[in-house]
């Protein structure tokens, strides 16, 4: 596998995506290689953010190998590109592949509504997933009332995925745009974001090795 970045870039990009990003620094993020893809098995492992380059750089990969069943999400941040996210999110949900977390998985933001794409959405103990609301850089999105179309296009996916935009409304509330939320168990299952019981801790291990741990260190330690 192929590293894209040093060290120094992801945790750059970790911080910007995860504290409230300029709009300098989410042109400069869509230019880079910032989604980690590999293969095992009918298995496919992400690791990194989403921007506007991961849909075909995920898709290319799948379309590669028909036997994947199971996309695991490792150590995720979040998007900086929502309609590009959302997208490959469709083509998950459309192609009926499944999500599924490690015990050990770091998930926030964006890399959550990703998530949510999967038929079958598997979590086992020990796994953390990380909300907060979006911002236009002056307003939260709590700010604007329920109607408002600012609401429209995370609000129908949100529906489209759960069959409820409950979850949505929970996400703006739980944290500002520069704070995360780590959302319980209960609040897992209240939300259905799992579709079935939580698995026990598996021996399953990443195939990015020594960096998964540091983006996770990243993301768990961005908001304190």
């Amino acid at each position: 596998m192929k590293k894209i970045l040093s060290s120094e870039w992801l945790v750059l990009f970790t911080l910007m995506l995860l504290s409230g990003c300029t709009t300098a620094l989410v042109l400069v993020g869509n230019t880079l290689n910032l989604t980690q893809i590999a293969v095992q098995n009918e298995k496919i492992y992400l690791m990194g953010e989403f921007n506007s380059q991961s849909y075909d750089q995920v898709v290319n990969v799948l379309e590669a190998n028909p036997r994947i069943s199971q996309i695991v999400l490792t150590a995720n941040a979040g998007s900086l590109d929502d309609e590009i996210t959302f997208r490959l999110a469709r083509y998950i949900r459309n192609h009926q592949l499944n999500t599924h977390l490690l015990g050990k998985s770091v998930i926030a933001s964006g890399a959550v509504d990703l998530f949510l794409s999967g038929m079958e959405r598997t979590i086992e103990k020990g796994a953390r997933i990380g909300v907060h609301s979006w911002s236009d850089g002056i307003r939260q999105a709590s700010d604007f009332p329920p109607d408002h179309t600012d609401h429209k296009m995370n609000a129908e996916y949100v529906d489209t995925m759960l069959g409820s935009d409950e979850f949505y409304w929970f996400t703006i509330r739980a944290a500002p745009a520069d704070s995360i939320y780590w959302m319980s168990e209960d609040e897992i299952r209240r939300y259905h974001l799992i579709t079935s019981a939580f698995l026990p801790p598996s021996s399953d291990r990443t195939p990015f090795d020594e960096e998964f741990f540091e983006q996770r260190v990243m993301i768990l330690e961005s908001d304190d």
